[in-house]
Order: C-alpha cells, then sequence, then structure tokens
C-alpha cells in the first residue's frame, strides 16, 4: 500500500530544469550566425540549431544521427562535414561565453 503512495507522489511531481542550462549564454559571431546575437540558455540554443537543420534539410538521409555541415555549420563544427548530433551540442558549447 505505501509503495502506490510514493509512486503516486513522484508521478505528479514536475522535474525543475537544471539552473545551469537555463543561465543564458552569449553565442559568438560563428553560432550567433546561426542563432541569432541575443544572450539565451543553452537549452534554447540547440533548438534553435535543430530548427536551423531541418529548415536547411542538413540530417543525413541514411544515418539520422548525422549532422551535415553547411557553409555556417563548418565554421561552427571546426571544419568538420559531418558530426554526429552529440558531438553537434559539444562543439555549440564552444562557441558559447
Amino acid at each position: 500500500m505505501a509503495a502506490k503512495k510514493k509512486a503516486k507522489k513522484k508521478a505528479g511531481k514536475k522535474r525543475k530544469p537544471n539552473a545551469a542550462f537555463m543561465k543564458p549564454m552569449k553565442p559568438d559571431e560563428h553560432l550567433g550566425a546561426i542563432v541569432g546575437m541575443k544572450p539565451m540558455p543553452r537549452t534554447q540554443i540547440t533548438k534553435k540549431l535543430w530548427q536551423y537543420i531541418k529548415k536547411h534539410k542538413l540530417q543525413d538521409k541514411k544515418n539520422r544521427r548525422m549532422i551535415n555541415a553547411d557553409v555556417k555549420m563548418l565554421k561552427l563544427f571546426g571544419g568538420k562535414k559531418q558530426v554526429s548530433m552529440f558531438e553537434m551540442t559539444k562543439h555549440a558549447s564552444k562557441h558559447m561565453k
């Protein structure tokens, strides 16, 4: 009986976002060319990167986990023509202050 009450309490509890992810970060000129120059949380920057990727059809057609770079993304990815979606966030974080 006690286990059911605990499960209900956990299900009703809303997760708080990590403060580090919500801190506004200022993009440099390479990242700013894609997401804009105004400071915003990391989560928002990642969201805007994905909007750009989908708008310009940069996701690899065979392996959807890979992102193909266009001219703007090449600068962001340090010259790599293709990176995984996990590498993308790592490269993007290098371009935030």
